[in-house]
């Protein structure tokens, strides 16, 4: 059975104050979820004051970004093997901000991803359509395009090790959030072009819902049965809001378990 995730994704938000404050919160609130896995992604300032807080927490945590290879003169940017020194499970990968705002092309993306595998961190691969896209009925090749980029980079092995989310651009920080069925849609294209792949780890990929998740439309996301969780933007950033939508998550997972 897939373990579901939900990730917080802080994007550039906090002071230190904030941070610490949030955290210490999120910690004792996800003592008692433990049917699920909670992580979340501060700004790389944070992240040392994150280790030191989460030290034998529940909850792991990651970078919301990495650069090519281990070293170099590349002014601004950070490795994976820095964010490995500093406790990171996880990497954001492909992130629709990084490819619009930033110009991430396909190729640099599917980089990115093996980088990450390279430094033993599992990427979080952001894939999705703007609402252009969608109006165009474009969305399944753009998510085919995106996929299909980075599994031509690397082995079916390296898949294993990654997460793959689902954030439709025009549901970001937008306040639009696709419809359950919408999403789940998207959710189960995406698992049948994995299984051009393999199937068996079409079964076992783990795919979370981003855009604009909220406590009061969590659980008909998570009853969608190809949501393994979601990417939180803005509501991650308030303690309260995001440990509802872990709740919303370990009640989905806590209903299969007793219909099976």
């Amino acid at each position: 059975m897939r373990k579901n995730i939900v990730a917080g994704n802080w994007k550039m938000h906090g002071s230190k104050a904030d941070a610490s404050a949030l955290i210490q919160t999120l910690k004792t609130g996800a003592a008692e979820l433990d049917a699920i896995e909670i992580a979340i992604f501060p700004p790389f300032v944070h992240i040392p004051l994150t280790q030191y807080l989460l030290k034998d927490a529940a909850i792991a945590w990651g970078g919301q970004n990495l650069y090519l290879g281990s070293k170099g003169a590349f002014t601004g940017e950070v490795s994976g093997p820095m964010l490995v020194d500093y406790g990171c499970r996880y990497v954001l990968v492909g992130h629709s901000e990084r490819r619009q705002l930033f110009h991430e092309s396909l190729a640099l993306v599917a980089e990115k991803f093996k980088a990450a595998i390279a430094a033993n961190l599992q990427p979080i691969l952001c894939i999705g359509e703007t609402q252009a896209e969608r109006e165009q009925e474009q969305t399944e090749s753009v998510l085919t395009q995106q996929l299909e980029s980075v599994c031509a980079a690397v082995s079916v092995a390296d898949f294993q090790k990654a997460v793959i989310a689902y954030e439709p651009v025009w549901a970001i920080g937008t306040g639009l959030t696709a419809t359950p069925e919408q999403a789940q849609a998207a959710h189960a294209f995406i698992r049948q072009l994995i299984a051009k792949q393999e199937v068996n780890l079409a079964k076992s990929m783990r795919i979370l819902y981003g855009g604009s998740v909220k406590a009061d439309n969590a659980s008909g996301l998570f009853a969608m049965p190809d949501i393994d969780g979601a990417l939180v933007g803005g509501a991650s950033l308030d303690a309260n809001s995001f440990l509802a939508i872990c709740q919303a998550s370990s009640a989905s997972v806590q209903s299969v378990r007793v219909k099976n």
